[in-house]
């Protein structure tokens, strides 16, 4: 059965008009179109916003910049409500809903990763409708996934999705901004987000979330990168959807992924794990590792920062410091800065022990 995850922002559902903070038409809505695709043999993930405009609705809270005290009051308070919202409108089509919370600790850990993999698939099988959300009522912002546009493209690597859907406020990217300037034209597909794809986002935001069309286009990148193909659409018309996914119209815009996908082991080493610092190579050592998929030896190494230890996750950066890969280091910081630009056969004279002649194996090594 093919998966889709799909990500629905506040600017979708939220309603400062409502009485719950929520827009129940449009989710009543949502849950029309996913359930009309669903009949046809698709299984769904929902990565949702919305909990916070929710819950500063039922206490009550008229400002709209917020402490993280008062955000994560906001954020309890609301989860129930949201989460109510769309059992009631998942039951009017004979489909039921779970709730699912998830910390970046609970993806950085690889037991915990595994077992929220585990849980999902689980009620994928039995036909029930995750409903994912980041637990804001116990992250702090030095751990927190950023928003849930990076959420969802982390659930879709998590779960192997075959797509990514994203709901925008707008028909999806265009060259430029549509809301400021009338020439503006929606793009059919992109092949490859490079700099110039990522200029047209512009720096909108989000009027609820902390999201904007910036934040979906890293999104698109980081699940394109791990094999998924994602659309950004519009989620305020209905029948898109079941249009895009079963007629394979060309609705909003589609990002192809790369050829291969990434095993599920090397997609959570890419985003499961923070970086604890950078290793800078040559260019002999970025033409191995890039273009060759071979392991990382001292000799390419030129330099190092951070303080990490052995089994630390760093970024291998060039000396134009670009960042073209990333894995698991055999060696500490201090002791890479002793061995950099050495040959592997001096590591054991030179540190007085030598637990491999790669510095990160290419098995522990993801090219980006």
């Amino acid at each position: 059965m093919k998966c889709i995850v799909l990500k629905i922002g506040s600017n979708i559902i939220a309603s400062p008009i409502s009485e719950s903070g929520l827009d129940m038409e449009r989710i009543y809505s949502i849950a029309r179109d996913v359930s009309d695709v669903m009949n046809h043999g698709y299984s769904f993930v929902i990565v949702s916003s919305g909990a916070v405009a929710a819950g500063k609705k039922k206490l009550g809270i008229k400002k709209n910049e917020m402490d993280i005290k008062l955000k994560q009051a906001a954020a309890a308070a609301g989860q129930s409500s949201l989460v109510n919202a769309y059992e009631m409108s998942f039951r009017e089509y004979n489909k039921r809903v779970a709730q699912i919370l998830l910390t970046a600790d609970d993806i950085s850990e690889r037991k915990r990763y595994i077992n929220a993999r585990n849980t999902m698939m689980t009620l994928l099988e039995m036909g029930v409708v995750p409903i994912v959300n980041e637990n804001d009522t116990v992250a702090f912002e030095e751990i927190k996934f950023g928003d849930n546009d990076n959420l969802a493209a982390i659930v879709s690597g998590l779960i192997d999705a075959d797509m990514l859907v994203i709901l925008s406020d707008v028909e999806g990217l265009y060259t430029c901004d549509p809301k400021k300037d009338s020439s503006a034209e929606l793009i059919k597909e992109v092949e490859h987000i490079d700099k110039n794809i990522e200029s047209m986002a512009g720096s909108s935001l989000s009027t609820y979330g902390t999201g904007g069309m910036y934040s979906k286009l890293l999104s698109a990148k980081k699940a394109n990168m791990y094999g998924i193909g994602v659309v950004i659409m519009s989620g305020r018309v209905s029948g898109l959807l079941k249009r895009r996914i079963i007629y394979k119209e060309e609705v909003g815009t589609y990002f192809k992924p790369k050829g291969t996908k990434l095993s599920l082991r090397k997609r959570w080493l890419t985003h499961g794990l923070r970086d604890r610092g950078s290793i800078y190579i040559d260019r002999g050592a970025v033409e191995a590792i890039v273009k060759k998929k071979k392991s990382l030896l001292p000799s390419g190494i030129v330099g190092v920062s951070g303080d990490f230890g052995v089994g630390d996750l760093v970024s291998c950066v060039t000396e134009d410091g670009l960042v073209v890969a990333k894995g698991l280091t055999n060696y500490s910081s201090s002791d890479i800065d002793k061995i950099k630009g050495c040959k592997s056969s001096d590591i054991e004279e030179i540190l007085g022990f030598k637990y491999a002649d790669e510095v990160i194996h290419r098995d522990n090594l993801v090219v980006l």
